[in-house]
């Protein structure tokens, strides 16, 4: 069993930062992959960042330049620094992570979101 817990949201006026993070636990072999999502009522869950294990990453084009995603391999967490908040980007994110299991098998894996309100 995995489990991610996530912490860092908030209120916070627009032009504002920051700081999400999470922190993978449980039984698995290695992370392959670690990232954040978000989503809006109504709306699907999109891919805000995305980091490798290797260090490769991943942004959608509404946060380039703002986001920075950083990971610690070390620690299996994942940070998701935002600055220059604007309102569009007030929604609940996701950790993610994907894992291999003890028989090789990637296993997607989510935690339990947490809200970020940006004011304008």
């Amino acid at each position: 069993q995995v489990q991610l817990v996530e912490s860092g949201g908030g209120l916070v006026q627009a032009g504002g930062s920051l700081r999400l993070s999470c922190a993978v636990s449980g039984s698995f072999r290695s992370i392959e992959a670690m990232g954040w999502y978000r989503q809006t009522p109504g709306n699907q869950r999109e891919l805000v960042a995305a980091a490798t294990s290797g260090g490769n990453t991943n942004y959608a084009d509404s946060v380039k330049g703002r986001f920075t995603i950083s990971r610690d391999n070390a620690k299996n967490t994942v940070a998701l620094q935002m600055n220059s908040l604007k309102p569009e980007d007030t929604a609940v994110y996701y950790c993610n992570a994907v894992v291999r299991d003890r028989w090789y098998r990637s296993r997607e894996n989510w935690g339990q979101g947490t809200q970020v309100t940006v004011s304008s």
